[in-house]
């Protein structure tokens, strides 16, 4: 018997594993377990002492050490080196902790708030040639054409409505956010896209792809030449405003508030041609030097209630106009960051893009209402109630307005992948082309053409009209 004991024993030890013994198991009530915890408790505090108050002092003092209390004296604070009492002192000594080794701060290559490379920026190069018989890039105005690209627009100059497409531009993966044509030529063209590239085309002769532009991370919000077409600026939704150089592709330099560019402007005046203004996610307008560091800007505008969405300069380039997701139209002094003229009307809705009339008089806005606005670029800044184009829808799309070299037409893209044409006089439209399958955002008039747009929508192309 005692045998078979000691086998099972050995069959179902559990040394190592578990506690061996026996427990009983005891059943008690929460309020008895309750009790019994007070009571061990209490073994281990010390008898309770009353609390002492300190004086109340000397009812004829107001101010001072022995200002009268009364009832509203404080308890004295036992110190922990007071050795008054039974207790025995004991003397206590004090060892400093080993400083655990702190772990290195982890990278912030992956937040885009700051550039971690400044060297990210490439570019390409895709014509057939860089260079042709004379050494000239693709920056020399070509001259073998049909149309004076160099001169000034002749007096009997007159726009018309383009009715063909001449020619697609497919290289870019995604939306086409802006396009710009070079400054008074016009010979080369500039697109910007949710694919984070930029590229340049040739307008003419072979109209291929010239370059492409890298160094953005996520969608480029806007880009703009400044007066000679020499640089451009690029925004985008990676925070950064990036300064480019046309003809080598190099980035002269960067731009940074920690807010989302929604639009960059160069001045055009040739005397502050390196100062630019861009339109920021976080309400302020800021002015930049690009000749000085790119820490903080020059200057800023603060007055806006919501993200800016256009820049319009007028009054010969002396002072501008901003418009913003809050509702309302700012006027400003160039260099000067309080507004002349403030418009905010109970009906008005934010306007998204903006277009000068030739004459600078006038600016169009393309309100989100589906329809385009006119308002006054001189003293009054006053909106001109007689001018509202309608016909096109934009909701939903920021849709470019533009307004003929000739100053009689406006042009607008549509959602619904048409483009709109028309009279400046009349608000009438002229003619109405169906340019895409999805909403055409970009639209610009070819600066010496006359009936000679291009078109950019939502699947990645550009169209070319005449």
């Amino acid at each position: 018997m005692a045998d078979q004991q000691l086998e099972l024993a050995k069959r179902t030890s559990t040394k190592g594993k578990v506690p061996t013994g026996y427990a009983d198991e005891i059943v008690i009530s929460e309020t008895a377990f309750r009790n019994a915890h007070r009571a061990v408790e209490a073994n281990h505090e010390p008898p309770t002492k009353k609390r002492k108050r300190e004086g109340k002092g000397d009812s004829s003092v107001v101010y001072g050490a022995s200002a009268y209390k009364g009832p509203w004296a404080r308890y004295e604070v036992e110190r922990p080196d007071d050795s008054s009492g039974s207790e025995e002192e004991v003397e206590v000594e004090y060892e400093e902790d080993d400083i655990a080794p702190q772990p290195a701060a982890p990278s912030k290559a992956g937040t885009a708030y700051i550039e971690s490379d400044g060297s990210r920026e490439t570019t390409e190069f895709h014509g057939s040639q860089q260079y042709d018989y004379q050494g000239r890039t693709y920056m020399h105005v070509p001259q073998d054409l049909d149309v004076d690209l160099r001169g000034d627009l002749p007096d009997d100059y007159k726009n018309y409505a383009p009715k063909k497409l001449l020619h697609t531009w497919k290289s870019h993966t995604k939306a086409i956010t802006q396009l710009r044509f070079f400054p008074d030529a016009g010979h080369l063209l500039l697109s910007a896209s949710a694919d984070s590239k930029v590229k340049i085309w040739d307008v003419y002769h072979q109209r291929e792809l010239l370059r492409t532009y890298s160094g953005h991370t996520k969608s480029v919000s806007d880009v703009c030449f400044n007066y000679d077409g020499s640089r451009f600026m690029t925004g985008s939704f990676d925070r950064q405003m990036k300064l480019w150089d046309t003809e080598t592709g190099q980035c002269i330099s960067r731009f940074s508030t920690g807010a989302t560019p929604h639009v960059v402007r160069f001045q055009p005046d040739q005397s502050t041609a390196t100062e630019f203004l861009a339109g920021m996610s976080d309400k302020k307008i800021v002015q930049f030097d690009t000749r000085k560091p790119a820490e903080s800007p020059v200057q800023e505008y603060d007055h806006h209630l919501g993200p800016v969405n256009t820049i319009t300069f007028c009054d010969e380039n002396r002072r501008f106009m901003t418009t913003s997701d809050d509702k309302s139209l700012r006027a400003w002094e160039y260099g000067i960051p309080v507004p002349i003229k403030f418009v905010a009307e109970p009906y008005m809705f934010p306007m998204v893009r903006s277009s000068s009339h030739p004459s600078g008089k006038y600016v169009a806005f393309q309100s989100s209402d589906n329809q385009i606005v006119v308002y006054a670029s001189t003293e009054r800044f006053r909106q001109n109630r007689k001018k509202s184009y309608r016909g096109h829808n934009n909701a939903g799309y920021a849709i470019d307005v533009a307004i003929s070299p000739d100053g009689g037409m406006v042009m607008s893209g549509d959602s619904g992948g048409y483009v709109c044409f028309y009279d400046w006089k009349t608000c009438k439209m002229w003619h109405k082309i169906k340019a895409s399958e999805s909403a055409v955002v970009a639209a610009q008039w070819q600066p010496k053409e006359t009936s000679k747009v291009v078109t950019g929508a939502l699947d990645g192309l550009i169209k070319y009209w005449d």
